[in-house]
């Protein structure tokens, strides 16, 4: 979705830009994406993510940060637990849920 937005930003941005820039630099985009398709011996952030065990909260609201550094963060996102399903936060993808005591 950005890649086509991509061409018309540098148009605004540069009045002499050209037709055959613009072809080299979805060419550029198309060829990065391509190679990092390609390469499974890494793994995605997806399935980085989905390999830490969900946290466990005491309360019915949890302020996920996405990491203790805000530099390295995302903006606070509050999720609303329920006491049967786990919770995920919409920008880094942490799963909460309830800890019961009972």
């Amino acid at each position: 979705m950005a890649t086509r937005r991509l061409p018309h930003l540098l148009k605004t941005l540069d009045p002499f830009h050209s037709a055959t820039k613009e072809r080299a630099i979805n060419t550029l985009v198309s060829e990065h994406t391509a190679k990092w398709m390609q390469d499974t011996s890494k793994k995605s952030p997806m399935e980085l993510i989905s390999e830490v065990p969900p946290i466990k909260v005491e309360g019915r609201i949890v302020a996920c940060e996405g990491d203790s550094n805000p530099a390295l963060g995302h903006p606070i996102e509050f999720v609303c637990l329920d006491p049967e399903k786990l919770a995920l936060c919409k920008y880094c993808g942490l799963r909460y849920v309830q800890d019961h005591h009972h």
